[in-house]
């Protein structure tokens, strides 16, 4: 149930082509940087300007002067970037995003309108149509011992054989104020994570994480 198709409708994002060759998102982290820099040499001049090297931005979208934009990344249309936000690099951030203040993303694929709007960490992750981080929520994407992360289903787990790997949020996702998402975090479609959560294994669709990591179906 944790499938690239069973997490995000890929109507909502210029990788379509791209992740429709995989069948778990996590497989198309390790990749995504060269994707990008393929995808800016396609983009249309007339609605793309190139910033800086492999930095492609949306004539639409607003950039503040404090943010630094990394290459590679693409900014999409009316995606606002705001004040110290930054940009490290192999990013592709879908139209009607925020990336907001003091916000850092590194190989991060964000659908279109997500937000990311305060004090957020976001890497090595996939977040999916109009998912929402709450202030100070963070993905971690390396753990504590370095050994490659495994993605846990109930008693199962999966290796995905990565060092690197953070959170893939379905598409309407929520993710609660000052809530961590462990590496190998995989939340599903329309699900809820209270705030302060620390969230690690898999969230059904249509889920609340509510506090002490008791989960239920929404009514």
């Amino acid at each position: 149930m944790y499938t690239i198709t069973q997490l995000y409708n890929l109507e909502y994002t210029q990788a379509k082509e791209y992740l429709s060759r995989f069948t778990y998102p996590w497989e198309a982290l390790l990749g995504l940087k060269e994707y990008i820099r393929e995808l800016g040499k396609t983009l249309d001049k007339e609605e793309y300007r190139e910033l800086s090297p492999e930095v492609w931005v949306h004539h639409s979208a607003k950039i503040a002067p404090t943010a630094y934009l990394g290459a590679p990344c693409i900014i999409g249309a009316e995606t606002e970037v705001r004040h110290c936000a930054y940009i490290r690099g192999s990013a592709l951030v879908g139209k009607g995003c925020v990336v907001g203040n003091s916000a850092e993303l590194k190989n991060v694929l964000l659908f279109d309108g997500v937000q990311t709007p305060h004090y957020n960490y976001v890497g090595d992750s996939i977040l999916g149509y109009k998912a929402h981080m709450g202030a100070g929520s963070i993905t971690s994407n390396v753990k504590s011992d370095k050994t490659p992360v495994t993605i846990r289903f109930g008693e199962e787990t999966v290796a995905t054989g990565m060092k690197k790997v953070g959170a893939m949020l379905g598409d309407f996702v929520e993710i609660g104020c000052n809530s961590v998402l462990n590496p190998g975090t995989v939340v599903g479609r329309n699900s809820q994570v209270y705030p302060l959560s620390c969230v690690r294994g898999t969230v059904a669709e249509n889920s609340i994480y509510k506090t002490g990591g008791v989960i239920v179906r929404k009514q």
